[in-house]
């Protein structure tokens, strides 16, 4: 009966958390209304919390440490997010911005996706520890939400069905993700340049005898263009909706 007790009260506690962050990343929740008036936006403190974790990353990131930087203490900062799991959702609302207006992008349904790929290369780019901090279930705020009903929007009129439209876009964002030259790192025998990597090199047996399809595809590839890897994939992957929507369209 205590353990029931306790798990409902846990439950409920979760609930009320959950409902925090809602409230405070839709827009609905009202600032403190106790104490001094507030001295910063819930925005001043995600940007503070966003140049640590910039500079950084997010192991650097604490109460604390984002209450110093604003020049008050950790107790009244806890007034505008409940703790750091808050703050990371408001951070990744504050640095996705507003998803791209692809109305104006020429190209069709490909050169929209193509134009959505490399903002949110951009932005990823901008801030290394949003592909970190954007995985596994979370709640999610309207900005974020909206990179999302771009690139669907992007798929509309291409006859393909609901689910194959959220495929796409899944591939689409997991190319994004995946080839940033962090998330590649150590993830292949090569370097960013396509040679082999040099703690490779003082291996005892003969990578070339050893590895001779690896190390002939080494060294007949030229000097990678910046991003090569990046353009590649995404390429292939449109190509391969093409196909389909073509059939679609048939």
């Amino acid at each position: 009966m205590l353990d029931t007790d306790l798990g409902r009260e846990q439950g409920q506690y979760w609930r009320a958390e959950l409902d925090r962050t809602v409230a405070l990343l839709w827009g609905v929740r009202r600032p403190p209304n106790r104490g001094p008036k507030p001295a910063f936006t819930i925005e001043d403190i995600a940007r503070a919390a966003m140049d640590i974790a910039d500079a950084e990353g997010l192991a650097a990131l604490s109460m604390q440490r984002v209450a110093g930087e604003l020049g008050f203490t950790k107790m009244a900062l806890y007034r505008y997010v409940s703790g750091k799991a808050e703050l990371i959702a408001v951070m990744i609302e504050e640095a996705v911005g507003d998803p791209p207006d692809l109305g104006t992008v020429p190209g069709g349904w490909r050169g929209k996706l193509e134009h959505w790929a490399h903002q949110l290369w951009a932005t990823w780019d901008r801030h290394p520890w949003l592909p970190g901090a954007t995985v596994g279930e979370r709640i999610m705020g309207p900005r974020e939400i909206g990179w999302t009903e771009s690139a669907v929007a992007a798929l509309a009129g291409t006859g393909l069905s609901g689910s194959e439209l959220m495929d796409a876009v899944l591939l689409l964002s997991g190319h994004v993700r995946n080839t940033r030259s962090t998330t590649l790192a150590g993830t292949q025998p090569w370097t960013a340049q396509q040679r082999l990597r040099p703690d490779l090199g003082a291996l005892p047996d003969h990578t070339a005898d050893r590895f001779p399809a690896l190390s002939a595809a080494i060294a007949s590839a030229g000097d990678p263009a910046p991003g090569r890897s990046r353009q590649f994939g995404l390429q292939r992957l449109l190509d391969g909706l093409e196909v389909l929507i073509t059939q679609r369209t048939r």
